[in-house]
């Protein structure tokens, strides 16, 4: 099982460069299989807001959200650990928090962000699901 970081779903939602890899991934893995955290939505809900694509959101919610990707979060007391996590592994605050999300579901990170390579869970990229 998977957990999907922001810019994944990001780099598809805006018809980035490597989109073409995400659309193959989110094909080939059942939805089920999927999870992204409380943290991803709101980023990316965010961003798009920025950028004025609120029927983009609405299509993101309706597509990926209602049809099946879980969203999954960390209980208060636990936020800690994404400091203990950061500082352990040099990571934001928004990688922290991905890390400890997958470490307490034992997902595999799916991501763009090198900076879960220097983790001892890494990442892999949608093109290396696939």
């Amino acid at each position: 099982m998977y957990l999907i970081d922001t810019n994944i779903f990001l780099e598809a939602l805006l018809e980035q460069e490597d989109a073409i890899y995400v659309k193959s991934f989110f094909q080939s893995i059942a939805l089920d299989q999927m999870f992204m955290t409380d943290l991803a939505l709101h980023s990316i809900g965010i961003i798009l807001f920025r950028l004025n694509k609120h029927e983009v959101l609405k299509f993101f919610i309706e597509d990926m959200i209602s049809d099946g990707i879980g969203v999954i979060s960390i209980q208060t007391s636990e936020l800690t650990e994404v400091i203990d996590i950061s500082r352990r592994f040099n990571l934001d605050f928004d990688d922290a928090y991905q890390y400890a999300v997958a470490q307490l579901y034992n997902l595999r990170i799916v991501s763009f962000d090198k900076d879960f390579d220097k983790t001892d869970r890494k990442r892999v990229k949608p093109q290396d699901v696939v």
